[in-house]
């Protein structure tokens, strides 16, 4: 299991007022999406286990980006196989019940020499993007937003995932959390028929077979959470969004850090391009920033604002 873990406290700014600009602001987080996808797929690249260079650019320009939102930024470091990883993390503190929490979290790692545009400085762009977005929101639940490390191979599905450390430490800690949401490859979206593929054959006759559309993937004792999130999900956005409840047991379920909070008993989502199931670069090399649908990660983006404002009472 990984060794002892270790916070570091950044710095503390002020928080922006929000723009009520709808198409600005729609056209504001494409951009900054466009933005942090070209900087991590592109000018960073590949960031996998052993480049600890490249691990260490991504999480500073993360702590970076937090920062100059107005949130005071905090590392966990913990210990595998001789080296140091760390999740960087910061929390917009709840009104009302400041001690309940939603988990909103997403991988920077990638598979060895992959640029991972879609896997996954997508959903980091849209972590940050929720994170700008809220900073000035009222909500009534603390909302932690956390980049993990080691998600990808050889750590997948393993204790040394850092979102397995994260939520095991929450875990150990009793603290009351809401569920978390899990932002994996949600940047690949096509509108050529007979692009979406499934891991059960017999799906293809409950879902669209054109790969356009979002997904929400839970486990069964996560469906309620998920359903509410759904349900304000699409107050906020124009973007078809499709899901699922069931067992681990179906191929790519549990394939992200959402398992790791499932393993400590927390309710917990992924939102997902399906990622393998639709993205023919998956885990190679052709996965970079001009493959990726930015008008329509921003739609993501504005239905995951609306459903985080209703998870949380905002």
């Amino acid at each position: 299991m990984p060794g002892d873990i270790w916070y570091t406290d950044i710095i503390m700014a002020t928080i922006p007022a929000p723009d009520s600009d709808q198409p600005r602001i729609k056209e504001d987080i494409r951009n900054n999406i466009k933005k942090t996808v070209g900087i991590l797929a592109g000018e960073i690249g590949s960031r996998g286990y052993l480049q600890a260079d490249a691990l260490q650019k991504t999480s500073d320009y993360i702590r970076s980006e937090l920062s100059s939102y107005g949130y005071a930024v905090s590392a966990q470091g913990y210990d595998v196989e001789g080296r140091t990883y760390e999740n960087v993390f910061t929390e917009k503190r709840g009104e009302r019940f400041p001690g309940r929490i939603l988990v909103i979290g997403a991988h920077y790692d990638t598979v060895t020499g992959t640029p991972g545009a879609d896997d996954n400085a997508s959903g980091v762009a849209g972590l940050l993007e929720l994170a700008r977005l809220l900073g000035n929101e009222p909500l009534g639940l603390t909302v932690q937003f956390v980049a993990f490390v080691l998600e990808e191979p050889p750590f997948s599905r393993s204790g040394h995932m850092g979102s397995y450390v994260y939520a095991r430490d929450l875990h150990r800690k009793g603290t009351d959390v809401e569920g978390m949401i899990c932002l994996e490859s949600i940047g690949y979206f096509t509108d050529r028929p007979g692009t979406q593929y499934f891991p059960l054959a017999f799906l293809r006759f409950r879902y669209p077979t054109t790969g356009n559309f979002i997904t929400f993937v839970s486990n069964l004792p996560s469906k309620g959470f998920l359903n509410r999130a759904k349900a304000a999900f699409k107050k906020g956005s124009g973007l078809p969004v499709e899901s699922i409840s069931t067992l681990p047991v179906v191929p790519g379920i549990d394939f992200s850090d959402h398992r790791s909070f499932w393993k400590f008993g927390y309710h917990a989502f992924m939102v997902t391009d399906t990622a393998f199931f639709r993205n023919p670069n998956y885990h190679g090399r052709g996965d970079t920033p001009d493959t990726l649908d930015y008008e329509r990660i921003a739609e993501v983006v504005m239905g995951l604002k609306s459903a985080v404002m209703e998870l949380t009472g905002g």
